[in-house]
């Protein structure tokens, strides 16, 4: 790697929406130095919002914003990842150097046919929330990937939230359903809560209200807590009360299997979409 011996990795997005400036505003707020962070959109009014939020040089080409590049993060759609990975396949192989997609569906093998069958690649399945720094990323790297890389990899991910390495590709598509796609199911239980509080005669401001702070502080205690999610349940649920009853019509209501069915048809249409790509 060109940069190997830095601390400080010169990094290169290859697309500069909103996950993009997400994980350079990450970046640069962990203390990574603006001065190694490199962006290319074909989009102008991409490349002025991303200046107007952080201090990092934009360009329309993107092998000209790689030809510095320890790290390439390619931050684009599916659609344009064979174009993408054309246009830095040349740099890449010059710099040696690590290549962190962050695009669903798109496999290590697809891209490594247009990079050459040495490119470091890492692939990442990133969630929304990483646009506020909370997010929660699976990733996996092919074996061309160095102890070094991979902590490269880490680093930048790890800059809007948790990161998880998995062993397998093909796990990438369980992460996909569980964190990923996992967001879209709190969205759609607590609109079904504040539904349930408006019919039980609460306003939609009170219960919008509740229904959010009750999901961030279920959230903390359950990331602060030395117990297990059964036993902080359990702590809450008094015997013959107002919770057992609830808790007990979700069981009846097959709630398990309902989460099981969706996650598996997430995870399923996340491996069809990867086979459409390659």
């Amino acid at each position: 790697m060109k940069g190997a011996a830095l601390d400080t990795p010169h990094i290169a997005f290859v697309g500069a929406g909103n996950m993009a400036s997400s994980i350079i505003g990450g970046l640069i707020a962990s203390g990574h130095s603006a001065t190694c962070i490199t962006a290319a959109d074909p989009f102008p009014a991409s490349l002025e919002r991303l200046r107007k939020s952080a201090p990092v040089a934009v360009y329309n080409d993107n092998a000209e914003a790689a030809r510095s590049a320890d790290i390439v993060i390619l931050a684009v759609k599916p659609q344009i990842m064979a174009e993408a990975t054309d246009s830095i396949a040349a740099v890449v192989r010059s710099n040696n150097a690590v290549v962190i997609s962050i695009a669903a569906g798109v496999t290590i093998a697809s891209m490594q046919a247009r990079l050459g069958p040495e490119a470091a690649i890492v692939r990442c399945m990133p969630n929304t929330p990483a646009l506020l720094q909370h997010g929660a990323s699976g990733l996996f790297g092919n074996d061309n990937c160095s102890a070094q890389q991979r902590d490269f990899a880490q680093r930048v991910l790890s800059a809007v939230g948790i990161t998880c390495w998995v062993d397998s590709e093909q796990e990438l598509d369980a992460i996909t359903a569980l964190s990923g796609s996992g967001p879209a199911y709190f969205f759609l239980f607590i609109e079904a809560m504040i539904d349930a509080g408006q019919a039980l005669g609460l306003n939609a401001d009170i219960a919008t209200k509740l229904a959010l702070q009750t999901s961030l502080g279920a959230s903390q205690m359950a990331l602060q807590s030395d117990v297990d999610l059964a036993e902080l349940r359990r702590r809450v649920t008094s015997p013959g009360g107002t919770t057992e009853c609830a808790v007990q019509s979700f069981e009846q209501s097959g709630l398990r299997k309902i989460v099981a069915t969706a996650m598996h048809a997430a995870a399923d249409r996340a491996a069809e979409m990867a086979r459409e790509m390659g």
